[in-house]
């Protein structure tokens, strides 16, 4: 059985303020989880492959490539669509860009 010392770390890692009795509850329950998963420990997994997902999905995401911007819409000279700045005037003020979009640095 996990110790009270041993929840009251785990609490502290967490960040929790635990009462008496919650750390009682908590040693049982730690306990249990670390039971089941020393049971899990013993199955036979020899002839079982290793898996990384329950269902055969592969990435069903685009390529990452540049499409030209679609027709504009044209405004009176004196009018700007609601909450938008005008795109030129934003491409120009961009420290870079490409095919009519703003270059940014990759993020993933």
């Amino acid at each position: 059985m996990i110790s009270k010392e041993e929840v009251k770390h785990i609490a502290k890692l967490a960040r929790l303020g635990l009462t008496e009795k919650e750390i009682a509850k908590y040693q049982k329950e730690l306990s249990s989880i670390l039971d089941y998963i020393e049971k899990l420990k013993e199955v036979d997994v020899s002839g079982v492959g290793p898996t990384s997902h329950s269902v055969l999905v592969e990435n069903v995401m685009r390529g990452d490539e540049s499409q030209k911007p679609k027709a504009k819409t044209i405004y009176p000279p004196t009018a700007l669509p609601p909450r938008q700045a005008p795109r030129q005037k934003l491409l120009e003020l961009a420290p870079e860009t490409k095919d009519g979009y703003l270059k940014v640095k990759s993020i993933l």
